[in-house]
């Protein structure tokens, strides 16, 4: 018997290629990652990476916090630990949900390396090679990537400006079941999502969850930013209002700091028993010192406290880039008002693209996120993310000035040769995408 093999894309320079998996076929360099070496330059004033503004954290008494841990628990912490997680941080964690308003039991919660293994996990546990992931158009660069390296087919349903669309993900379930495809779940953000800034409206919320149960359509919830609102208090998420058909993906690294790499997976019974099983086959355990540490900061600090310092902060920071994009971008382009999160979704003026304008923007000192990082299909090539978290206001005021600047430039010379990409000829009447709640 004669097994055919999709035609490998490596380079023949490597002695390898011959023997790799077929699923290293999708793996892929973040788009993200690819920009930190130049985003990292001092002059380069960056708005391309979400990486969080710790600064604030009360530095110096969390270190002797967690000096003590180590003299006193040390023995412990920094041993083997269940695969489930440490059940003291699991009880912590239920606290921390509550505030966005979900009923939760620890027995239910499985600690992660992050929620980006969270997200991992739980596309090992649900999908087979070809099995159709939905999600929402554009959507995190983090859960493509996952998605591919597990060989799904990953379909887009287009969002607005109050979230994904009850009738396009109808029309998307049922066509793709019609067809013999096998749908596995909806990922989707709703809170501030990465990459629009959006945010799901309680109406939309209700209407996503009545159709899940219409369709036995199961959902992934990535939260990473719920309890960062700006502007009001944050609405219920989707697993406060459904505990059957949501799995939830939580994670510290926004709320408390993203090195220690704890987040969890709030899940059904039976799911949360092959996540575990799924855990113990990747790393036997999650980390346990980085459990002690936060369940220690969780227990002695004001956590709540601290989360509404980061949400002033931000504030300030989303303020300053709104400002600067009212006063320094063209007449064409539109942009995101995020109620909360890192990031603004900017539209260009027709005509330009956003991949092929990014080596000039970086010769002019700014970085940012091309749109088409945040689609499989190649979509997004008008778009920019732009992430407000970690430069101050004024480095805010000024990349945004340089990338007005760019942006301007590439529209006189477009203006003057009427030339257009390849790929803008493709997909400019093909984009779904927010519209813009603000300009």
């Amino acid at each position: 018997m004669t097994l055919s093999q999709p035609p490998r894309r490596d380079t023949r320079l490597d002695p390898y290629v011959e023997t790799y998996a077929a699923r290293t076929n999708d793996l892929q360099v973040s788009a993200v990652r690819a920009l930190f070496a130049v985003a990292n330059r001092p002059e380069v004033v960056s708005l391309a990476g979400g990486m969080p503004n710790i600064a604030d954290l009360p530095r110096q008494a969390i270190g002797e916090a967690f000096a003590k841990l180590v003299v006193d628990q040390g023995i412990q912490a920094m041993q083997y630990g269940s695969g489930q997680g440490e059940p003291f941080i699991r009880e912590k964690i239920v606290e921390v949900m509550a505030e966005e308003q979900i009923k939760a039991n620890a027995d239910d919660v499985v600690i992660s390396c992050g929620s980006q293994q969270g997200l991992d996990l739980v596309t090992r546990v649900f999908c087979d090679p070809g099995d159709v992931v939905l999600v929402e158009a554009p959507s995190y660069v983090g859960a493509i990537g996952t998605f591919k390296a597990n060989q799904c087919n990953i379909v887009h349903v287009a969002i607005d400006e109050h979230g994904i669309v009850p009738e396009l993900l109808r029309h998307a379930v049922v066509l793709l079941r019609s067809s013999g495809k096998k749908v596995k779940f909806l990922y989707t953000i709703p809170n501030f999502q990465n990459p629009t800034g959006i945010t799901q409206t309680l109406a939309r919320r209700q209407a996503l969850l009545a159709l899940a149960h219409e369709l036995d359509l199961l959902l992934l919830e990535d939260n990473p930013y719920g309890l960062l609102a700006l502007e009001a208090e944050p609405i219920p998420a989707l697993r406060a209002q459904d505990d059957e058909r949501v799995i939830y993906l939580g994670s510290f690294s926004k709320t408390f700091a993203p090195g220690f790499r704890v987040g969890w997976v709030l899940a059904p019974h039976a799911i949360r028993e092959k996540l575990v099983l799924t855990q113990e086959s990747a790393t036997l355990c999650p980390p346990v010192f980085s459990q002690y540490a936060i369940a220690a900061y969780l227990d002695q600090f004001d956590w709540r406290g601290q989360i509404r310092t980061f949400r002033d902060m931000y504030r300030a920071r989303r303020d300053a880039m709104l400002q600067a994009l009212t006063e320094h971008m063209p007449p064409g382009s539109t942009w995101t008002h995020p109620k909360g999160g890192f990031f603004v979704w900017l539209t260009l003026p027709e005509g330009l693209d956003s991949q092929a304008m990014l080596p000039r923007a970086v010769t002019a000192r700014v970085a940012y996120t091309p749109g088409t990082a945040f689609y499989a299909d190649g979509l997004g090539s008008r778009n920019i993310r732009l992430s407000f978290c970690f430069p101050t206001p004024e480095q805010i005021a000024e990349g945004v000035k340089r990338l007005g600047d760019v942006i301007v430039a590439e529209q006189e010379i477009h203006n003057t040769f009427g030339i257009e990409s390849d790929s803008f000829v493709n997909r400019r009447n093909l984009t779904p995408g927010p519209a813009p709640d603000t300009n």
